[in-house]
């Protein structure tokens, strides 16, 4: 037996999982950044959402929320939210009223 062996199942207690260690929120400089990528989607563009510096469940949460706002699907990827679509003008309108500063970047 290998010594890098783990176990993954036991007949006792059923399926053995590990518990993933929590990332800790990303510091920066309090500037919330919205921009509009394109790259790596064959032309489709998503509205990206950096710098929101909150704790991963309040990041989904929010996340959640601004894809409802924007009526479409999305994800959250490294504590970045990516909206489908372009929807920079609707997001920095709703984050400025929820109270963060927030930029547009990119072009």
């Amino acid at each position: 037996m290998a010594s890098n062996s783990k176990l993954v199942y036991s007949t006792d207690s059923g399926r053995i999982k590990e518990d993933k260690p929590q990332q800790a929120a990303p510091t920066g400089d309090g500037i919330v950044r919205i921009k509009r990528e394109t790259k790596g989607r064959k032309g489709k563009g998503v509205t990206l959402v950096e710098g929101l510096m909150l704790p991963e469940a309040e990041l989904k949460a929010l996340s959640k929320k601004l894809k409802q706002l924007c009526g479409t699907g999305g994800t959250l990827k490294n504590f970045t939210v990516e909206i489908q679509g372009d929807h920079r003008e609707k997001l920095q309108t709703y984050l400025k009223e929820q109270g963060f500063t927030v930029k547009l970047a990119g072009g």
